[in-house]
Protein backbone atom coordinates (compact mmCIF):
# COMPACT_ATOMS: atom_id res chain seq x y z
CA UNK A 1 0.00 0.00 0.00
CA UNK A 2 2.78 2.63 0.85
CA UNK A 3 5.34 2.71 -2.01
CA UNK A 4 8.71 3.96 -0.54
CA UNK A 5 7.82 7.33 1.41
CA UNK A 6 11.28 9.54 1.60
CA UNK A 7 11.64 12.28 3.47
CA UNK A 8 11.61 15.17 1.54
CA UNK A 9 14.97 16.73 3.33
CA UNK A 10 17.27 14.24 4.20
CA UNK A 11 15.91 11.52 2.06
CA UNK A 12 16.02 8.80 4.68
CA UNK A 13 13.99 5.73 3.40
CA UNK A 14 11.05 3.58 4.44
CA UNK A 15 9.70 6.23 6.75
CA UNK A 16 7.47 4.86 9.47
CA UNK A 17 3.79 4.88 9.51
CA UNK A 18 3.95 7.41 12.71
CA UNK A 19 6.30 9.34 10.45
CA UNK A 20 4.36 9.30 7.45
CA UNK A 21 0.41 10.18 10.05
CA UNK A 22 2.58 13.04 11.83
CA UNK A 23 3.07 14.75 7.98
CA UNK A 24 -0.87 14.56 7.21
CA UNK A 25 -1.43 15.79 10.18
CA UNK A 26 0.63 18.60 11.08
CA UNK A 27 1.25 19.76 7.66
CA UNK A 28 -1.34 18.60 5.45
CA UNK A 29 -3.75 15.44 5.11
CA UNK A 30 -2.84 15.44 1.17
CA UNK A 31 1.14 16.01 1.33
CA UNK A 32 3.11 14.16 -0.86
CA UNK A 33 6.01 15.46 0.65
CA UNK A 34 7.13 13.65 4.11
CA UNK A 35 9.58 14.32 6.89
CA UNK A 36 10.66 11.84 9.15
CA UNK A 37 10.83 12.97 13.22
CA UNK A 38 14.23 14.70 12.64
CA UNK A 39 13.75 17.25 9.77
CA UNK A 40 9.78 17.16 10.61
CA UNK A 41 10.95 19.01 14.20
CA UNK A 42 13.78 20.98 12.75
CA UNK A 43 10.83 22.17 10.22
CA UNK A 44 8.77 23.16 13.01
CA UNK A 45 10.74 24.55 15.45
CA UNK A 46 10.32 21.81 18.23
CA UNK A 47 12.16 18.89 20.04
CA UNK A 48 11.40 15.37 18.40
CA UNK A 49 10.42 14.24 21.94
CA UNK A 50 7.33 17.03 21.64
CA UNK A 51 6.63 15.33 18.29
CA UNK A 52 6.99 11.70 19.67
CA UNK A 53 4.54 13.17 22.49
CA UNK A 54 1.85 14.21 20.02
CA UNK A 55 1.93 10.80 18.48
CA UNK A 56 1.29 8.94 21.54
CA UNK A 57 -1.56 11.96 22.33
CA UNK A 58 -3.37 10.99 18.78
CA UNK A 59 -3.10 7.61 19.35
CA UNK A 60 -4.78 7.25 22.63
CA UNK A 61 -7.62 9.72 20.91
CA UNK A 62 -7.99 7.66 17.88
CA UNK A 63 -6.88 9.54 14.84
CA UNK A 64 -7.38 7.34 11.97
CA UNK A 65 -3.87 8.28 10.58
CA UNK A 66 -2.18 6.51 13.61
CA UNK A 67 -3.39 2.68 13.65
Amino acid sequence: MMKNKVCCVCGKVELSKDEIGLTKKLISKNSCNFYCISCLAEYLDVTEEELRDKIEEFKEEGCALFK
